[in-house]
């Protein structure tokens, strides 16, 4: 039987990064893998729903060269090639975990891996044949898949998850969206560009409900400029096929609705991957859906990690990566300290874009804090005014007594590359006077970075 030192289950952000991490740290790896090299992430999430909402962005342009002073007429779109195009990417970042697990001398074994006793990990292949293997250290990794609601059963076909919204042979005329989560609102976002009648539903008061509510309450009012239907307070009780069509009955305060739709795509959240996989063999602890860990990942049984969306916490590609290479590390016997649950970046993808960290204005107050408060709208923005993208605004909260970061809250273009600032600067407890007297680049879409606390601190320059 191959031993070694570490057995990873599952090939997505979480997983391999796991592994390059354990063999540059001279561990003798393997990674388990029952699809494709690179998970749900590089597959069938955050890499290739970025490259359909580039071929968004770029049709929008072209849709409105006029604006730009330039003239094309009747600018169309091949949806196949559209889709095409995100599978090529996809595939191309998949291979290039190919070429990481072989250059960093890490065993790829296909097929699924169940945990068995003994600190062994069973590999059934494609062809049902079973092989163990020992380790050490088993770390999983397995991730998760889209939820489904008991009156919401997904049929793959006009019932759907997000695997199925990336590969549609056909583009919808009319969708009906369940949940308005950056999958959802991004998924709202590319159909609507690509002429699709989009209606979303949401059951909370807000749209991207984990977010600042005045975040939340630009967000709503640019997606619905830009054409998409919004509807709050609402549910999905049932769906019924009606021919070709499905017909969606809607519980809202006013009573219920019945609407009507191609397909209806449920983004109503996760469910992770831990059945079947031994967990209940070797006494492995689980509450509501989620493994449970340490500080350090480590489960109630020696030697067995988890990381990623199957533990608590943010169900987010960098923070699985994050998760994996701290659980290594610690079993390495290096000096580690817990990640901080507070200050991850949470991005959504649509347009506008919407970039956050740390509190929200309701939870900095909720905590008992007195606070300094700055924003600074894009439309004051000079970058912003020549890129004709003005929607959305920084948002920044301060410990008015410490001066401490509290949270940054962005909404609009270009916002997801701009949160790291906030990352970095709470990561190394920057106070807003050090952020107002760092210089920053004009124009940039940064600046409002620097407005925004400048505003906070009664110094504010362009508003």
């Amino acid at each position: 039987m191959t031993k070694y030192d570490i057995i990873v289950l599952g090939s997505g952000p979480g997983g391999y990064v796991t592994a390059i991490r354990a063999s540059q740290l001279g561990f003798k790896t393997a990674i388990v893998e029952k699809e494709s090299l690179g998970g749900v992430c590089l597959n069938w999430g955050c890499i290739p729903t970025k490259a359909l909402l580039k071929s968004a962005e770029v049709f929008e342009y072209l849709k409105h060269a006029e604006d730009y002073g330039l003239k094309l007429e009747n600018p169309d779109k091949d949806f196949d090639a559209v889709v095409k195009r995100s599978r090529d990417v996809a595939n191309g970042m998949s291979k290039g975990v190919q070429f990481l697990m072989k250059k960093n001398k890490i065993d790829v074994l296909e097929g699924f891996g169940k945990l068995k006793s003994g600190k062994k990990v069973e590999v059934t292949d494609s062809k049902d044949k079973k092989t163990e293997y020992q380790a050490d250290n088993i770390i999983i990794a397995t991730g998760a898949r889209s939820r489904e609601l008991p009156n919401l059963k997904q049929d793959g076909k006009t019932v759907i998850g997000y695997r199925e919204a990336m590969t549609l042979k056909k583009q919808p005329k009319k969708m009906i969206v369940v949940g308005s989560g950056a999958i959802g609102v991004e998924f709202a976002h590319f159909y609507n560009s690509m002429g699709t009648e989009v209606t979303v539903v949401e059951y909370l008061p807000n749209v991207v409900p984990l977010e600042d509510e005045e975040v939340s309450k630009q967000f709503e009012r640019s997606i619905k400029k830009a054409g998409i239907k919004v509807m709050t307070n609402s549910s999905v009780e049932s769906v019924e096929k009606s021919g070709d069509k499905v017909k969606a009955k809607v519980k809202t305060k006013k009573g219920e609705e019945t609407l009507e739709a191609d397909i209806v795509l449920s983004a109503v959240g996760i469910k992770t991957n831990i059945e079947n996989i031994g967990l209940e063999d070797l006494g492995i602890k689980t509450d509501k859906d989620k493994i449970l860990v340490n500080d350090f990942y480590q489960t109630n049984v020696s030697g067995i990690y988890a990381i990623g969306d199957v533990v608590a916490g943010p169900a987010l590609a960098h923070v699985a990566s994050a998760e994996g290479i701290l659980c290594v590390e610690k079993i390495k016997g290096m000096d580690v300290e817990p990640l901080d649950y507070g200050n991850i970046p949470g991005c959504t993808y649509a347009t506008p874009e919407i970039a956050s960290v740390g509190m929200t204005e309701k939870q900095a107050k909720e905590a008992g804090y007195e606070l300094k408060i700055g924003k600074f709208p894009f439309s004051a923005s000079g970058k912003a005014s020549a890129s004709g993208k003005k929607d959305g605004f920084v948002k920044v909260i301060f410990d008015a007594k410490y001066g401490e970061w509290l949270g940054c809250h962005m909404i609009g273009a270009g916002v997801t590359d701009m949160i790291a600032e906030a990352v970095l600067g709470r990561k190394l407890e920057t106070t807003g006077h050090e952020v107002l007297k760092a210089v920053h680049p004009h124009p940039t879409m940064s600046e409002a970075v620097m407005e925004a606390v400048a505003a906070a601190y009664d110094e504010v320059i362009h508003l």
